[in-house]
């Protein structure tokens, strides 16, 4: 391997980086038109390993966008990445393979104060609503496009969920 390959493949690695983190911060800020475009045009997305939907990723996004209202405040983080890079003979190809684990902390929305968004109802929300979390993996196909490095698709194998906090959690499945 040359040293532009390598140059070439350590791009691929950041780039590819950049997108799953894009990932994460499109669904805990609510950023669906960024989520969106994170994926190729023919992109889809597997929620049901956590008891979601599955379809192309619009149609993912809107669903997202309505049950992640339940989440005001929820912050996911994607850690341990396993990249595997299509190698075509010593050079990277445009398809790779992620699989990384995530912890996902959420806090439900309070009905004490049926989210109205003031810095009292605030926080009576993170003193009442109740604290959720889950871990489990992510399987992520990425296809390089005229646009860079797009998901193909994200699979999400939730593995445990339970309250957060020193409680048991329950497996799931």
């Amino acid at each position: 391997m040359t040293q532009r390959v390598d140059l070439a493949t350590v791009m691929d690695r950041l780039s590819i980086d950049a997108v799953i983190t894009g990932y994460a911060v499109a669904v805990d800020d609510g950023e669906w038109a960024d989520y969106r475009a994170l994926f190729t045009a023919d992109g889809r997305a597997d929620y049901r390993g956590a008891g979601g939907v599955e379809g192309p990723a619009p149609e993912v996004a809107e669903w997202l966008a309505q049950t992640m209202r339940l989440f005001p405040v929820r912050q996911h983080l994607i850690v341990n990445r396993r990249l595997e890079l299509q190698d075509l003979g010593g050079y990277p190809g445009d398809r790779a393979e992620v699989r990384a684990d995530y912890l996902n902390p959420m806090r439900l929305e309070s009905t004490a104060d049926g989210g109205s968004g003031s810095e009292a109802g605030d926080a009576e929300v993170r003193e009442t609503a109740p604290n959720f979390v889950s871990g489990g993996r992510y399987t992520f196909t990425l296809s390089r496009t005229d646009s860079g490095w797009r998901i193909r698709t994200v699979t999400v194998h939730e593995k445990w969920r339970g309250p957060a906090g020193p409680f048991p959690v329950s497996p799931v499945g």
